[in-house]
């Protein structure tokens, strides 16, 4: 039973790390940048697959697809490339 410790400790450890990362402030809109500026954001699983995909694209292009990058940036936004 001594073992059985140590390894409930790493997991509760390992099960708070992912909350400890998600307290970092995230910026109200885009950040700036220049029209060949992609802004790579996480878009919905496709219909029977649970692994969401990243997609990288200037904000024209985002805006075509219907989004507007500075409302859905706080949420779904990944990285700036450019």
């Amino acid at each position: 039973m001594h073992i059985t410790r140590p390894i409930l400790a790493f997991a509760l450890l390992a099960a708070s790390a992912p909350l400890a990362a998600t307290n970092e402030a995230r910026p109200a809109t885009a950040p700036a940048g220049s029209a060949d500026t992609r802004y790579c954001m996480r878009i919905a699983a496709v219909t029977g697959s649970r692994i969401e995909s990243v997609r990288c694209w200037t904000r024209a292009e985002w805006e075509r697809q219907g989004v507007d990058v500075d409302v859905d940036w706080p949420h779904e936004g990944v990285k700036v490339i450019g």
